[in-house]
Order: C-alpha cells, then sequence, then structure tokens
C-alpha cells in the first residue's frame, strides 16, 4: 500500500523511531515523488517481544522443573525394579575385552506389585507375631518355665513357628517377590526367618514325648523352616544381584538394564553374604531333630548334652545373623532396620537369659533330688 508521505530524515534511524522504511520510490508524471512504506518491527518491540518470551519462560520453569523431576524420579524407580526384581540375567559377547569384559542384561519380566492392602496385611502378621513371641517370653519368665495348662496349646499354635502362624508365614514368604507396594519385602524378609528361628529355639511343645502328635508338629516345624528358608532365596537373591549390578557396574547404554562389569556377575552378588538356606539353617533344623530324639528316646545325660551344644550353636548363629542384617544390609529407611533386627535381637536376648534361668533352676532342683530319676522333672522346661 503506498502512501505519499515525506522521507524520514537522516538523522532519524527508523529502528527507532519508525514502524516503516520506504522500501521503493517513484517519480510520477507531476514530478512528484512517491515512496512505498513497508511496516517492520523495531528495536523497542524486539526488546518487548524477548521480555515477553522471557516472562513466559519465566512461568513456565517451575512447571519443567517439576515435569522433570518426576520424570527423573520415574525413570529412577523403574530402573532400580528391573534391577532389583529381575530373575534371570543373560550375558552377552562383546568386542571390546578391555573396558567391558562382561555384558550383562535382565532377560525377565516383573509381573506388577500387590495392592496395597496385602502389604498391610503382611505388616500387622509380623507385628503380630513378634508380640505373641514376646509376650509368651515375658509369661514364660513369669511361671519360671513351667508349661502352663491351656495357654500352653495357644502359645504353640500363635507363635511364628506354631501350626497356625506358620502356614501364613510361608503365604507371605512364597509370594514375597510382589510384596513391594508400601515396603519391600525383599528387605524385610529376612527378619520373617528369623523369626521363626527364634521361635523355634525358644519354645518347646508340650505334649507327651513319645507320641505321634509330638512327632508331627515337630516335623511340620522343621518343614516349615526348610520351606520357608527357599522361599526367602527366591526374594532376597534377586535384589541381592541387581544390587550387586548396579553399584558396582556401568550402564553400556545398549538396554536401560545393559551393563559392562569388570568382574562376572554370581547369583546373589557378592556385597552381601547372608541367605535364608545358610549355616544358620542347618543348625536349627539340626537342633530340633536333636531335640526331637531326645524326647522319643528318653532325655538321658548324653542326649542333653549333645541338645544343648547344638541349642547354643543355634543361638550364637541366630544373634550374628540378627547383628549383621542391622549393621551391614543396605536399607532404603535405617532407622526402620535398626528398629526391626534391633527389636529381634532384642527378643534373642531375653530368650537366652530365660534359657540360663532355667538351666540353673534345673540343676538346683537335680542337687535336691540327686537320688530321683530324671523322669520326676518331666514338668520343667529344659533346655
Amino acid at each position: 500500500m503506498g502512501y505519499q508521505l515525506d522521507p524520514p530524515s537522516p538523522s532519524r534511524s527508523p529502528m527507532t523511531s519508525y514502524n516503516t522504511i520506504p522500501t521503493n520510490n517513484t517519480i510520477s508524471k507531476d514530478g512528484i515523488t512517491t515512496y512505498s512504506y513497508t511496516s517492520v518491527t523495531t528495536q523497542n518491540d524486539w526488546k518487548a517481544k524477548e521480555e515477553k518470551q522471557h516472562l513466559c519462560m519465566m512461568d513456565d520453569l517451575p512447571f519443567i522443573a517439576e515435569e522433570t523431576g518426576i520424570l527423573q524420579e520415574w525413570l529412577t524407580k523403574n530402573i532400580t525394579t528391573i534391577f532389583f526384581k529381575c530373575t534371570r540375567w543373560q550375558v552377552e559377547e562383546t568386542m571390546d575385552h578391555l573396558n567391558c569384559p562382561f555384558h550383562y542384561f535382565c532377560d525377565s519380566s516383573y509381573a506388577g506389585n500387590f495392592p496395597p492392602i496385602i502389604d498391610l496385611s503382611v505388616l500387622a502378621t509380623m507385628l503380630v507375631s513378634f508380640l505373641s513371641a514376646a509376650a509368651f517370653t515375658a509369661l514364660a519368665f513369669k511361671s519360671n518355665g513351667e508349661s502352663f495348662g491351656r495357654r500352653n496349646l495357644k502359645r504353640r499354635y500363635f507363635l511364628p513357628s506354631g501350626p497356625i502362624m506358620l502356614p501364613v508365614m510361608l503365604l507371605i514368604l512364597a509370594n514375597g517377590q510382589r510384596i513391594n507396594t508400601m515396603f519391600p519385602l525383599s528387605q524385610l524378609g529376612p527378619s520373617i526367618l528369623l523369626l521363626i528361628h527364634v521361635s523355634a529355639l525358644s519354645f518347646e511343645n508340650k505334649t507327651d514325648q513319645r507320641s505321634i502328635r509330638y512327632a508331627v508338629l515337630e516335623a511340620s516345624t522343621v518343614s516349615g523352616i526348610l520351606h520357608a528358608s527357599l522361599y526367602l532365596d527366591s526374594i532376597i537373591l534377586p535384589y541381592y544381584t541387581g544390587l550387586d549390578a548396579i553399584s558396582r557396574s556401568i550402564f553400556s547404554g545398549e538396554c536401560p538394564s545393559c551393563v559392562c562389569r569388570k568382574e562376572d556377575l554370581v547369583v546373589g552378588g557378592r556385597l552381601v553374604t547372608y541367605r535364608g538356606c545358610s549355616k544358620t539353617t542347618l543348625f536349627i533344623i539340626t537342633a530340633l531333630c536333636s531335640r526331637m530324639l531326645s524326647r522319643i528316646s528318653g532325655e538321658e545325660r548324653f542326649t542333653m548334652v549333645i541338645k544343648l551344644l547344638l541349642e547354643v550353636v543355634g543361638w550364637v548363629s541366630v544373634a550374628a545373623d540378627s547383628v549383621y542384617l542391622m549393621i551391614f544390609i543396605p536399607h532404603e529407611n535405617p532407622i526402620h532396620k535398626v528398629m526391626i533386627y534391633g527389636g529381634i535381637c532384642i527378643l534373642i536376648l531375653f530368650n537366652v537369659f530365660r534359657k540360663i534361668y532355667s538351666l540353673y533352676g534345673w540343676f538346683s532342683l537335680r542337687r535336691k533330688i540327686d537320688g530321683k530319676k530324671y523322669e520326676c522333672l518331666s514338668g520343667v522346661e529344659i533346655l
């Protein structure tokens, strides 16, 4: 669109004062010079536009930062889930034997977590088991190690190693791989096995020592401990393997779980030495078997000494595992770890004191009735 205007003064800069500049001039027949003007953006407009864009970017920064943080948190959680829940690691051949002699990637998929109600139920079951063991330990102190009628039946049923709670514990451990919504059972699972060990060592079945019922109860306890240790290994071994893979490897970038390692990756990793099927489980089972044989064959002096030695070894091994898990095992919340395994250590300590107190009472009675046979002391709880 053409306008007949005076040309701008050379002293004025069109980038600072005007929104239009002449682009073409023609001389008409009347001798009048005609200028064609084109609208352009001035320097002030550019500054205003830049300031507006800058303000818009400043307004969007919190949202961008929030979205970036959420994305980073999601990626971190997803990667850790892949590593900690992986049950099969595949090794690949590599050409870079200097920087990447071993190349691994996860070759399994995770089925997903159970709903939070399952986690709450598991937590409530663990709390009830611990409180029942602590309560019956206090009752045993009060009763001076003697059996207390119908309470003994309830004690045997509601203890972690009893015929009611032990199957529940096995059900939890059998499905523990997917209990990860509110708390990871891969970190708290060893406490369940420790509770079963402590309960089995602390409380004996006070039925008829030569009855089939007693043999069935003891055999079921031994079988339950074996299954619990196997189920626990199926939970903690993938976690310990993934912990070793994610902390002592370098991501290769080929896939989300592809890592380069200087050494081979072993089942369970090399960072944590605790296992469910361990010497502790073997000692506990041996002590229970010796207790059962001692009851069936008759509690003589030699069998009592063997049973006592095996139970002492079992107590030392369980206490060592509890201290190791409380101090050296990595955990998301160290305070919760100290509370859980510290409580188990206190429970072990009280039961050991109770056993020593019962043994002292047994020796005192033995000196008083030295002329009588050992069957007279069947009502006293011996180690």
